[in-house]
């Protein structure tokens, strides 16, 4: 994996994976982030990069429509998030996950 440090992300982000890298804001990064970002690119890795991004939008979109319009909720539900959200706190979590996980988020 490469962290790649950078100024600014697109809005009010301040991590983001593309499998293998993890850009992360210069001076917001925190372990909490990068165990979140390890996350993602554990799923990206194990869904073969773009596939992820498809379900990953397609999520998204249909959540969206079940909270209606409601941006942030469609976003944290998001079943990658979740998995990524739920797991962020828990170092040992990368250690004991199995592939896959992220599927009982849906």
């Amino acid at each position: 994996m490469r962290i790649v440090i950078v100024k600014k992300l697109f809005g009010s982000y301040i991590g983001f994976t593309f499998y293998p890298f993890i850009f992360v804001v210069k001076g917001k990064h925190s372990l909490k982030l990068m165990r979140h970002e390890y996350i993602h690119a554990m799923q990206q890795k194990e869904m073969l990069v773009i596939p992820f991004y498809i379900v990953y939008l397609l999520n998204y979109i249909f959540n969206l429509v079940y909270y209606r319009l409601d941006i942030k909720r469609a976003y944290r539900n998001i079943c990658f998030e979740r998995e990524a959200y739920e797991n962020e706190y828990d170092a040992n979590y990368l250690k004991y996950r199995k592939k896959w996980s992220w599927t009982k988020y849906f």
